[in-house]
């Protein structure tokens, strides 16, 4: 926390208060072991047991003391933590507002909130509790220190070496051990966001016959997950360790050196008050410290972080922006990344020559498929031929079951009756399948990694393909704009701070370069605009290939070269105006998309 410095600089009466009344609070502490000294040696052990306990009640009166300052301290903490609040808000305000000015808020807003809400709360409750582990740890080995000195200065010599060293080593485990932390949250939330991501695009995945190179990469993640867990236990071993060294040690260390401090003069009651300092104040103080660090710091952090704008720091040209994993687990060690690419993962076949004379690209016998035994047929004995190059649109009132055609041809669905034919083959499932590569279903939640730009575009050509193709490919569906914005094809993508819109346009581009025959377009253009849609459904009508198309705009179906219409009871294809003679489904969806295409 490189503004920590700065920040309390410019809180210096805020700090001097809690100083002030921390210093009142150590009273307690240096009260408490040097009451229970006196007690014994100058009263019980003297034979005067009411000096004793006359200084049992001061050490009694000093805890009261304590807990009155220790209140004020409470109330003087609301110095340092709400201006922190308040500049965490202003913070994430500007940042947000900042995004969605350029556009760049993916989330509508819905990250901004949850940083107000949530985070910001989670950093003030934080930060509040560093300061007070912090502060009461402080104070308290300042009480311990003053009241050994007090007692007998030999109590030195045994208690603070092993102190000293138990404190340099936590001091020198703090950082490696919060970067540990840091890289473990990391780890878990990069797993988490690519299996959500990988759930959202399921059937994308499923479509394209890529299983395996999704699990290959959720794999690597698991990998690192599990090393970085790993390189953090090493660091929670080392802080049981300094505990051990600052906490136990003197203990043991006093224990075996009380004959010797007894022959140089050291009494009885100054031993048992050496060991009340040990046990009552430092021990305790020392388990709060770390278990107070080692939690609440590091949330602090991780918050911090994220809230400024430090959580994703740029990487190299051509890293995939993995999670983070440890090195070798040594203080300083540099971390390594492992990066995704398509080109290692599980190789998929290219497809096979299409036949040649005549036969059809797509052609339906009869198909039928519902969603159950008893449940009414969504398709229902339905008969088309869709020739090579041509543009298909499909149309229909929601839920009708255009999606569903969609998913049967793609071979995600299993028809009850009739069949499904891909260049005169039967589809099957595209794990199963050895045509599946000659189709393409791209669905309205586009899927997008976190790998480089050029990555997510080769997604679907796991030999690779040349620059020219892939540059033709990005200005064909007009991702130029994009991909200057993150900074070239060799740039790291973020799924999250991509719009819907912008995510669709690289599945399409994906699609674009894939050595599919048959694309299928399941509303994968929804999130663009009209003109954007339009360059995007030419691209692709220009490109070797057959194209059908869920249409959602007017525009949309009149590019097409036939349209199929589902109204649930018959299908209906043919041209634009010959539909709007043949079916007043079609002239009724027209009228609906009419004004708002006006």
């Amino acid at each position: 926390m490189p503004h920590a410095v700065p920040f309390l600089g410019r809180r210096r009466g805020a700090v001097v208060r809690l100083g002030c009344w921390s210093l009142l609070e150590s009273a307690q502490t240096f009260l408490g072991g040097y009451g229970v000294a006196a007690a014994l040696d100058r009263g019980f052990l003297a034979g005067r047991p009411g000096v004793g306990l006359g200084w049992l009640a001061v050490a009694a009166a000093a805890v009261v003391v304590g807990g009155a300052a220790t209140n004020r301290v409470f109330h003087h903490l609301a110095g340092l933590v709400e201006p922190l609040r308040d500049g965490l808000v202003r913070r994430v305000v500007d940042a947000a507002l900042s995004a969605a000015v350029a556009g760049r808020d993916a989330s509508g807003g819905r990250t901004a909130v949850s940083r107000l809400t949530h985070q910001t709360e989670a950093a003030r409750d934080a930060f509040a509790g560093v300061v007070m582990v912090t502060r009461s740890f402080v104070f308290t080995v300042a009480g311990v220190v003053a009241g050994l000195a007090a007692l007998a200065p030999e109590l030195l010599v045994v208690v603070l070496p092993p102190l000293a060293a138990g404190l340099a080593l936590f001091a020198a485990a703090l950082r490696p051990t919060a970067a540990r932390q840091r890289d473990y949250l990391h780890a878990d939330e990069e797993l988490a966001a690519r299996i959500g991501t990988a759930v959202s695009g399921l059937r994308d995945i499923a479509a394209c016959g890529a299983q395996g190179r999704t699990a290959d990469a959720a794999g690597e993640l698991i990998d690192a997950q599990t090393r970085a867990a790993r390189a953090l236990a090493r660091w929670a071993a080392v802080r049981t360790l300094t505990l051990q060294l600052a906490g136990q040690a003197p203990v043991v260390l006093l224990l075996a050196a009380a004959p010797w401090l007894l022959e140089r003069g050291v009494t009885a009651g100054e031993l048992l008050g050496a060991l009340t300092y040990l046990t009552q104040a430092l021990l305790p103080a020392l388990n709060t410290l770390m278990t107070g660090l080692g939690t609440a710091g590091t949330r602090l952090l991780v918050i911090l972080d994220r809230l400024t704008g430090q959580e994703d720091p740029p990487l190299p040209v051509g890293t995939t922006p993995r999670a983070v994993v440890a090195g070798d687990g040594t203080p300083g060690a540099a971390p390594r990344q492992r990066a995704y690419s398509p080109a290692a993962a599980r190789p998929r076949a290219a497809p096979p020559a299409a036949p040649q004379g005549g036969v059809p690209v797509l052609e339906l016998r009869s198909l039928s498929f519902s969603y159950g035994p008893g449940a009414i047929p969504v398709i229902d004995r339905l008969d088309l031929r869709v020739e090579p190059g041509e543009h298909l649109a499909v149309v229909g009132p929601s839920g009708i079951g255009k999606s569903t055609l969609f998913a049967l041809v793609a071979g995600l669905l299993t028809p009850a009756h009739g069949r499904v034919l891909v260049d005169g083959a039967p589809v099957q499932r595209p794990d199963q399948d050895p045509f599946a590569a000659r189709r393409a279903l791209i669905p309205q939640q586009a899927y997008v990694f976190s790998g480089t730009l050029r990555d997510n575009l080769l997604y679907l050509r796991s030999g690779g393909a040349p620059a020219a193709a892939v540059d033709a490919a990005v200005r064909a569906v007009g991702l130029e704009e994009l991909a200057r914005r993150l900074g070239g094809l060799d740039s790291p993508v973020r799924p999250s701070a991509l719009s819907q819109g912008e995510r669709q346009l690289i599945a399409l581009a994906r699609a674009y370069l894939a050595p599919a025959r048959l694309t299928l377009l399941d509303e994968a253009t929804c999130h663009l605009d009209p003109a954007a849609e339009a360059r995007a459904e030419h691209a692709f009508a220009d490109r070797p290939g057959t194209l059908l198309v869920i249409a959602h705009r007017l525009s949309s179906a009149r590019r097409a070269d036939r349209v199929l219409v589902l109204d649930g009871t018959r299908a209906v294809a043919g041209r634009h105006g010959e539909l709007l003679r043949r079916s007043e489904t079609y002239r009724d969806l027209v009228g609906h998309w009419a004004p708002r295409h006006a």
